[in-house]
């Protein structure tokens, strides 16, 4: 709002103010009327033109867009003209003549046009006499603010327990960032209704109020956070170096001068805890998580795919602090070397905003990338700043093995007692984390077939008639611990190996 202040002192004719919110734009731009000693008019199709100050006086006979903008450029007041929607209009040949007239006229007058609207939607002709400004969604100190005047008015009814400690205000306004004001206003409300409470559960019906701005925008989805580590098996290092940033997007961490963490590329074999590991943590950090559709990106329509990056990144960001979650992104993005010839440098440009945005962004989204095939990676991915860290997520070793049996049997509802653990994790030795799952499941087929209960001999059946990926892609699987061995940080402890084969084979290759 102090950008447009300067545009208004400067005499700028035609300003476009991209945003939802219209009554607190409505609101900002009472105030610097009131600075620049300056009349507020606002104009909607439905109700016409009305000064801002005086609400009750209607004048519905300038509802016509043309109209309005001729009364504009002979009204003598000394006066700011708010126009909602207006983008609506501006396809009309007659409109964008008009208001190329008008900003002609309005540069010597003390009269200045700002067009509210959600979406920028600015013919090739006014793009000269049209400044931009995005009004950004509500700042921690707004948020705090409109949370302070609920607070008083809840505090005052004795059936409303309100219970918010420093650090849950926080953590709050926080998952609230993102949200506009009437949407948190909403949550509090609602809160209030389901639970008679104002406390850190209201932090999980914001985070669920942030679902239905995802919802809206197609690339990308929201997940819920319902894996956490002690879900994970093994990857002791990558879970520590996670721990170690889980408040990394506090106030605490900025006052100590941490910048926000970029992102992870988990690179590894297929089944291996990548996937779960990126939920895993958006319940550690108590973050949303969003996953972002590469395919979804792509339109047959020319420019849409360009656009719809953008518009998930700006989405993305507009809900920060958040985890945005990238699975398999080889898939996504390895066409862009043949681009030029195949769709007309559609996915390399595409690529190249996401990349730049890997690079250069401010807001606090952190990145995980998920690969199961790093050669047909772009390497301007792996160049250092796009991700603070590489780690390569191996297949369990013996201990790993065990943890991750005991983990799904009891997600089975079974007891681990009954059940040899460490003869299954030897039985084992290659399977990833997915095929062991696949293998209980197996077994427990075979159990209630029989109408009896799982047993450890079924498991090691289910085992010994499945074919790991470990043996089926053997080379492919080395040859990829041969490029990690010196180009990433370990997951977890020592290095795994496969039955039957040895990487120094390779190695001396």
């Amino acid at each position: 709002m102090h950008d447009l202040e300067i545009y208004i002192q400067a005499r700028y004719p035609l300003v476009y103010l991209v945003s939802w919110e219209e009554d607190r734009v409505l609101r900002q731009l009472d105030q610097i009327a009131v600075n620049l000693r300056k009349m507020l008019f606002v104009w909607t199709q439905t109700q016409g033109l009305y000064n801002q100050v005086l609400p009750g006086e209607l004048d519905d006979s300038k509802c016509d867009p043309e109209v309005v903008l001729q009364h504009i450029a002979t009204s003598p007041d000394n006066a700011i003209f708010v126009l909602f929607d207006f983008h609506a209009f501006v396809d009309s040949i007659r409109v964008r003549r008009l208001l190329r007239d008008l900003a002609k006229s309005l540069r010597k007058s003390n009269k200045t046009v700002i067009l509210v609207s959600p979406t920028v939607n600015i013919p090739l002709e006014l793009s000269k006499d049209i400044a931009i400004i995005d009004f950004d969604l509500p700042t921690i100190t707004e948020l705090s603010t409109s949370l302070g005047n609920a607070l008083k008015v809840f505090e005052k009814r004795r059936d409303i327990k309100v219970a918010l400690t420093p650090y849950v205000t926080e953590k709050l306004l926080k998952a609230a960032q993102g949200l506009t004001l009437v949407e948190f206003e909403n949550v509090l409300s609602k809160s209030v209704v389901h639970r008679k409470a104002i406390d850190e559960m209201t932090i999980y019906e914001v985070l669920e109020e942030k679902k239905q701005v995802i919802r809206k925008s197609g690339t990308l989805e929201y997940f819920s956070p319902d894996e956490n580590f002690d879900q994970v098996g093994g990857l002791e290092h990558l879970k520590l170096w996670l721990t170690k940033r889980a408040e990394a997007f506090s106030d605490r961490a900025a006052e100590f001068g941490l910048p926000s963490p970029k992102g992870l590329l988990l690179v590894g074999t297929q089944g291996c805890g990548k996937s779960l590991t990126a939920k895993a943590v958006a319940a550690h950090w108590n973050l949303p998580l969003l996953k972002l559709d590469v395919g979804s990106v792509f339109s047959g329509i020319v420019g849409s795919s360009e656009a719809n990056i953008r518009h998930a990144i700006k989405t993305a960001e507009s809900i920060s602090p958040c985890i945005l979650w990238i699975d398999e992104i080889e898939k996504g993005f390895s066409g862009t070397a043949s681009s030029n010839f195949s769709d007309g440098g559609t996915a390399a440009r595409v690529f190249g905003t996401f990349t730049t945005w890997l690079q250069e962004k401010r807001k606090p989204v952190f990145v995980i990338a998920t690969s199961n095939d790093i050669t047909i990676l772009p390497p301007e991915v792996l160049r250092k700043g796009r991700f603070d860290e590489i780690f390569f997520v191996d297949l369990p070793e013996q201990v790993e093995r065990e943890d991750i049996f005991t983990i799904h049997l009891k997600k089975r509802r079974r007891p681990t007692e009954p059940y040899d653990v460490v003869k299954l994790a030897t039985a084992a030795e290659g399977f990833s984390g997915a095929e062991i799952e696949q293998a209980i499941i197996s077994g427990m087929y075979d159990a209630f077939e029989e109408s009896r209960e799982l047993t450890t001999n079924d498991i090691l059946n289910a085992l010994k008639n499945s074919v790991p990926l470990s043996k089926v892609m053997a080379e492919q699987v080395s040859a990829l611990r041969m490029w990690a061995d010196k180009r990433a940080r370990r997951a977890s402890g020592q290095r795994s190996t496969i039955p039957g084969i040895s990487l120094d084979r390779f190695s001396r290759n």
